[in-house]
């Protein structure tokens, strides 16, 4: 029953435009985030944790499974991405990612801007895998961890006080992706996790 609901719903993502839906994140929890273009993994990632420095004093270890899937570095790359344009106080972050991802992750983005905060310190991405694949459509999960993160605040560089709740209990983060005419996999949009993660 819930894999036939993933596969419908990877369907839809893989046809004609859905409906916008904002982002939103569970307790408050950041969207999506890590590095670069969610293009064609141009290398096969190493299985095993990696530490990667994601912007000054923000770095984030990525806990890769055995043999890990290329796709999986679609919502690597985003989740470095978004943290990055949080630590670099930028307003806007859309790469790899179509019009409706695009949406949801500035408006995350800008949110830390309008609020003056930085991120500074470790953050975990583990347990990931492609959880559906159907045609040019999949559906990427993840676990987050940031409680090695903090809140800082860009006008003092002083710690936010209290800091967010988000940050104290690790939580699922979901994208359904969709590979273009032209080969490249781009996240569509960020989808509801129904994972339960735990440290």
């Amino acid at each position: 029953m819930k894999r036939a609901a993933i596969l419908a719903g990877l369907l839809f993502v893989a046809g004609c435009g859905a409906a916008e839906r904002p982002y939103r994140p569970q307790e408050g929890a950041p969207p999506p985030a890590a590095s670069a273009r969610a293009t064609t993994p141009k290398q096969q990632p190493s299985s095993g944790p990696a530490l990667v420095r994601v912007a000054d004093g923000l770095k984030a270890r990525i806990e890769w499974p055995a043999d890990p899937d290329p796709l999986l570095k679609v919502m690597v790359d985003q989740y470095v991405g978004t943290r990055r344009a949080v630590a670099e106080n930028e307003r806007v972050y859309k790469d790899g990612m179509e019009l409706d991802a695009a949406v949801q992750a500035t408006k995350w983005v800008q949110s830390f801007a309008d609020e003056q905060w930085s991120m500074r310190g470790v953050g975990r991405l583990y347990n990931l895998r492609v959880s559906a694949r159907v045609g040019k459509g999949a559906q990427i999960d993840a676990c987050v961890d940031e409680s090695g993160v903090r809140m800082v605040s860009t006008r003092t560089g002083k710690a936010v006080s209290p800091q967010p709740e988000w940050l104290r209990t690790p939580y699922g983060q979901s994208v359904a992706a969709r590979r273009g005419d032209d080969g490249v996999w781009r996240i569509r949009t960020y989808v509801p996790s129904r994972e339960r993660c735990t440290r």
